[in-house]
């Protein structure tokens, strides 16, 4: 027999820090004394050990394109299981699902997997200072590219959510070389491309920012991006780990039609099994070992079960119908959202800042009444529907969220706003 909630906490607290593996897991933010244990999801609902079912609108944070236990996924997985969980050498596997990267993203010539958008986001960054000879990178606060050392600083949801600027155990020395700006400012990124762009390797953002809520780029600003980098030498870097593969098959850089020189992949790319992905042009990545002089590797990177997940996602998204659905749903959200405070959509990605007026960078996020969506976060929890335990998060639609589930989410949040 599962334990309930409570004595389940109290054992977790006792072996995990905190009780959780992902700090914002612990949903301390949003008033709750316990996170939620799930044991069980299908489709767009997942429930929990006390046998509460939700309509789920976090999607373990945006891989389950499909829902959960998707049965095509779950049969590619089956097969994969029969014939062994790991080798560590080579499967054809692999291969399948590298072609379907480089088949769907367009400046992706060449791809390394690997376990986790932080090894990615890690590993493109070493590669980038390897090709340009350089040390110095720009990021821009709000965007999160994992818990990589050199690129915590300002780095988006979960650090917001816990209001931690940075963190302890990171050597002063290692962010040196971070420059972090505002996201949407092309000033400010031309002014510290003409003050540093001698030693710049790589400017890396996330096209559409999704670490402090749904922030699109404003018209211009990737291109921007874009014409920098080639002005001073330095390499443009998209982490896509949220945006590919969502907010269209090529991801945002397909949906905005600036091509990156590098892109980190993760989440629908292992299709709810930890993989992830980074790729660029083909003499870039030629620099990876073995032929390469940019050392890279890891014991359980292009595993069996998570290849065959990806690449039966992957497949499937070949079909455009995918994308329209998706666009369909999302505008439906949308709009029903909308009169309840700040909605920002792209694709199939969006959230409700509890706030008045457009949301462009960090600084307009912190603006936004954290307590109020704390409050809305409870309400919704008790009408059985589960949302990002931050405000700081996206709402991630699927193909496995009906017109009903919809209408259902709307009526709850507009019975909280007191329509």
């Amino acid at each position: 027999m599962a334990l309930i909630r409570s004595e389940l906490y109290d054992r977790a607290l006792r072996l995990i820090p905190g009780g959780v593996n992902s700090p914002v897991r612990a949903m301390r933010s949003v008033g709750l004394g316990e996170p939620l244990f799930m044991r069980r999801g299908e489709g767009p609902f997942i429930e929990d050990v006390d046998g509460n079912r939700y309509v789920d609108w976090v999607l373990s944070w945006g891989p389950l394109l499909f829902g959960h236990a998707d049965p095509a996924t779950l049969a590619a997985v089956t097969e994969a299981l029969g014939r062994g969980t790991t080798f560590g050498a080579p499967t054809e596997g692999e291969v399948d699902l590298a072609a379907e990267i480089v088949d769907a993203v367009p400046s992706v010539e060449m791809v390394r997997l690997v376990s986790s958008g932080t090894e990615a986001a890690m590993s493109a960054v070493r590669l980038a200072r390897a090709a340009t000879s350089r040390d110095r990178l720009i990021k821009f606060a709000g965007n999160y590219h994992g818990h990589v050392d050199a690129l915590l600083a300002s780095g988006g949801s979960g650090l917001m959510t816990l209001g931690i600027p940075s963190t302890p155990g990171v050597p002063s020395g290692v962010a040196v070389d971070t420059i972090v700006l505002p996201y949407n400012d092309v000033d400010a990124v031309a002014a510290a491309v003409a003050e540093y762009g001698e030693g710049l390797a790589a400017i890396l953002v996330e096209p559409v920012a999704g670490n402090m809520g749904v922030v699109p780029p404003a018209p211009g600003f990737l291109e921007a991006l874009r014409l920098l980098c080639d002005a001073c030498g330095a390499l443009l870097v998209f982490d896509e780990v949220i945006t590919g593969f969502r907010v269209a098959r090529g991801g945002a850089q397909e949906r905005y039609g600036v091509m990156p020189d590098l892109t980190i992949l993760g989440k629908i790319v292992g299709g709810g099994l930890p993989a992830a992905a980074f790729g660029g042009r083909a003499d870039l990545m030629g620099r990876l070992a073995p032929v390469g002089d940019v050392y890279q590797a890891g014991t359980l990177s292009g595993n069996p079960l998570a290849v065959a997940a990806g690449t039966s996602v992957l497949r499937r998204l070949r079909d455009p119908a995918v994308y329209e659905e998706l666009e369909r749903r999302g505008a439906r959200l949308e709009a029903g959202l909308e009169p309840f405070g700040t909605v920002q959509r792209v694709g199939a990605m969006l959230t409700l800042f509890c706030q008045d007026g457009p949301v462009r960078d960090y600084e307009d996020a912190l603006r936004s009444d954290t307590e109020r969506y704390a409050a809305l976060f409870r309400h919704l929890l008790g009408r059985g529907i589960y949302l990002a335990p931050s405000q700081f998060e996206c709402m991630f639609v699927s193909v496995a969220h009906g017109d009903d589930e919809i209408d259902r989410t709307i009526e709850a949040v507009g019975d909280f706003f007191g329509n």
